[in-house]
């Protein structure tokens, strides 16, 4: 029978590259001792200056006993970033390129039995041009950060080299009330050096273990070959996985028998369910209408990175549920198998996607990692119910050259994926600047925008107006927002929140005014918050802090829940509660203040140092007594509501200064406009006119891209002159694919893409002829 030994504990770990390490007889008694999950970047990842990014070296010894000799013995790595080359006794067994997906490799080949066996990991995160991701904003945390494992089976076996999968795919051919359909494909596989027959069989158990239906097979499998076995199995009024409201599971436990022993045996959860997305309606789970109250997540933490336990994943969904949501995307890679069976469990609704992101790689126009990335996530995922979206790419126009290439390989994506697995739908995230009928919006079922109104560009309020003109182009389109969101910083505050001023109030007052304008567009099919968690961004420096994108609603070490995340627990949850917001502006400077609060009850009484101060409906979930005042010194706030005969409470201190706090400012200039000054412009008089200037066919300008004109030594030198040397600064590669003119869509007149700007780096343009065959 298959037996799961873990391998977590006792590795030695050296954080260079030594090529010799691979050796039995290599000295590793001067390297760290630690147990898995392990990233080397679990500080430098997140701090805003270089981290290591290398290979490093794992080591272990590992002992196999006689009683094994007649095994299969695989390995299984459930995630190491991004390149891993594993030996044994010095053999190379297998590489594996890509960071987040299960790989496994057959040891026994190599092993030697009853004694000692040297296994040697080699783990490289440095940047590879044809392995996703090549460039992004977050940290590429490098190491051995998910469990490792031994799996012994018999030789005639459930096929553990299916690109990591299980081997087992329920497949939900027609689901309704009165049937779900199915088709159970299991792959065997047979190392024996001559022909195996086993019986299949198949049992689906219901939640209490009660067997509701069964179907088996006799199979022969040749020597050395693998097989895979369809059986059609009917469940009869099926109980439906009905996202947070029932997240039922089936069981699917799939066994092999040879003679009178079973060989092999996994068991499989599964969930039955039918689903689609309406252009005006949004979605629709087992015929009834349903809104999708998103949150992005990427799954790394404080001090730990991507090297977090099941225990963290625990309390990263715990805090999801808190808030009411009911649909995760999990971004932007393959995530722990262990949240996505929470989220299979808690009945949320997931968007799971690929790392092809931002920009894909020239030496591999053919997509081919993106391509088997793809792969492994349908396949390691596909009994996941959770799971309703196929992610394809994200924002992958940023900085990729050959936009037609992009353009296929996205297609071929859809193609694959939508042969592979029919019954979900695709999907993917594109930029905020992609037209409104770019073919990007027609290429898959559904689509999503990363959208930044109120922080990169325009205000909040431009939601509106765009989705209503979106909708009414491309009325057949389902539309979902992938991304919104501000950055939200704890250190700051002010009584007048505006844009780019980092503190939690405009955070807080961004949220309410966006979602308010989702709330009323019944056709968006879901929204997605950026992001539930801040998360680590090592080129990132904003608001004072670096290596951090701050815009979650919860903090990096989920200590602190910002006021945001009691917006949306006032709207999605039905758990009641009162939340004063505004409790960490302690430092009060003037003799009134607003008193915020979020609830979702109907009744809200103030009160300020004991005394009441009145009482106001809770109806709109957000609750505002204005100018109250305060006594000298501190004063005790404190709000009441009443729900089902139960009492909710929530308290607060603030103390009346003379004069405001500085530190509650963020070192930041030109508050109140969008954040887009990527780059440092170089000093000029400021004396261009305003005209602009007229641009022939055939010359360079701002209708041109960066990399376009920085490919072009004269062009270059008018760019580096008037904008400055771009390709310095580390934005540069984000945003090298675009035209000036789009980047300009994004400015202001006080920054860098700025009208005066552009006509002064046209004036010398316009003089460049291209030569022919040149865009």
């Amino acid at each position: 029978m298959r037996n799961v030994v873990n391998l977590n504990s006792s590795w030695r770990f050296l954080q260079r590259d030594e090529i010799e390490a691979k050796e039995v007889n290599f000295s590793d008694q001067d390297w760290e001792r630690l147990s898995l999950p392990h990233t080397w970047n679990a500080y430098d990842g997140a701090n805003g200056n270089e981290y290591y990014r290398g290979a490093c070296w794992y080591r272990k010894d590992l002992t196999v006993p006689m009683t094994w000799q007649n095994q299969r013995v695989f390995i299984e790595f459930q995630g190491a970033n991004s390149i891993a080359d594993v030996y044994l006794n010095g053999q190379l067994v297998g590489t594996h390129r890509g960071g987040y997906s299960t790989f496994r490799f057959d040891l026994t080949p190599y092993l030697a039995f009853g004694t000692s066996n040297l296994l040697a990991v080699r783990v490289d995160n440095s940047p590879v041009e044809d392995v996703y991701p090549l460039r992004a904003d977050f940290t590429f945390f490098g190491g051995l950060y998910r469990d490792v494992n031994l799996i012994l089976v018999h030789p005639v076996h459930i096929d553990l080299m299916d690109y990591g999968s299980s081997g087992v795919y329920v497949v939900q051919e027609e689901v309704t009330e009165p049937a779900a359909k199915l088709r159970v494909q299991t792959r065997l596989a047979n190392d024996l050096p001559d022909e195996s027959k086993v019986r299949l069989w198949i049992e689906l158990l219901e939640e209490s273990g009660h067997a509701v239906c069964a179907s088996g097979a006799e199979v022969v499998i040749p020597a050395g070959d693998s097989r895979a076995v369809d059986l059609k199995m009917t469940l009869k009024q099926p109980h439906l996985w009905n996202g947070t409201g029932d997240a039922y599971l089936y069981q699917a436990r799939v066994t092999l028998q040879r003679f009178n022993d079973t060989i092999d045996e996994v068991k499989i959860p599964f969930g039955v369910r039918y689903f689609h997305v309406d252009p005006n309606q949004g979605l629709y789970l087992n015929g009834s209408n349903l809104r999708l109250k998103g949150v992005s997540r990427h799954q790394d933490r404080k001090d730990k990175g991507w090297a977090i336990s099941h225990q963290e994943h625990d309390e990263d969904m715990a805090l999801i549920k808190e808030m009411g949501a009911n649909s995760i995307r999990l971004a932007h890679y393959q995530h722990d198998q262990y949240f996505y069976d929470l989220c299979d469990r808690e009945g949320m609704v997931v968007w799971a996607e690929i790392p092809f992101i931002t920009q894909m790689s020239q030496s591999d126009l053919t997509g081919e990692n993106a391509k088997s990335q793809m792969i492994e996530l349908v396949r390691q995922n596909f009994n996941h119910p959770s799971i309703f979206f196929w992610g394809l790419q994200n924002e992958i126009q940023i900085g990729s050259k050959n936009a037609d290439r992009v353009r296929q390989v996205v297609r071929e994506l859809n193609d694959w994926v939508k042969r592979e697995d029919p019954s979900r739908l695709t999907t993917m995230a594109n930029m905020f600047m992609v037209e409104d009928q770019d073919e990007y919006n027609y290429i898959t079922d559904v689509i999503g925008y990363n959208k930044y109104y109120g922080w990169y560009n325009g205000k909040a309020e431009d939601f509106a107006s765009w989705l209503d003109h979106f909708h009414a182009v491309n009325p057949a389109t389902c539309l979902c927002i992938s991304e919104y969101g501000a950055e939200g910083i704890i250190e700051y505050h002010s009584d007048k929140p505006v844009v780019k001023d980092y503190t939690e109030e405009y955070h807080a007052v961004y949220h309410e005014t966006v979602w308010r304008i989702f709330e009323e567009r019944p056709f968006l099919w879901a929204t997605y918050v950026w992001n539930m968690f801040d998360f680590g961004a090592n080129i990132r420096d904003e608001g004072g802090v670096k290596g951090r994108n701050n815009k979650g609603l919860v903090t990096y070490d989920r200590k602190v829940k910002k006021d945001a995340f009691f917006m949306y627990k006032a709207h999605w949850s039905t758990e009641p509660f009162v939340h004063i917001s505004g409790k960490r502006y302690l430092e009060r400077p003037n003799d009134t203040m607003n008193v915020k609060v979020y609830t979702n009850c109907e009744a809200v009484t103030l009160r300020v140092n004991g005394e009441v101060i009145g009482t106001l409906s809770g109806g709109g979930n957000v609750v505002v007594f204005q100018e109250v005042m305060l006594g000298e010194g501190v004063s005790h706030i404190e709000v009441t509501a009443g729900h089902d005969g139960a009492a909710y409470a929530d308290q607060a201190w603030f103390t009346k200064v003379a004069a405001a706090n500085t530190s509650y400012t963020a070192p930041v200039e030109d508050k109140g406009e969008a954040v887009a000054n990527w780059f440092q412009l170089p000093e000029h008089a400021d004396d261009e006119p305003l005209e602009e200037v007229d641009i022939p066919d055939g010359v360079y300008s701002s209708r041109d891209t960066l990399q376009d004109l920085m490919a072009h030594e004269e062009a270059r030198q008018a760019v580096v002159h008037v904008l400055g040397d771009l390709t310095q600064v580390p934005m540069y590669g984000m945003m090298e694919g675009f035209k000036l003119d789009v980047l300009a869509s994004l400015d202001n007149d006080s920054l860098l893409f700025n009208k005066r700007n552009l006509n002064k780096l046209n004036r010398e343009l316009v003089k460049i002829t291209k030569q022919t065959g040149n865009s």
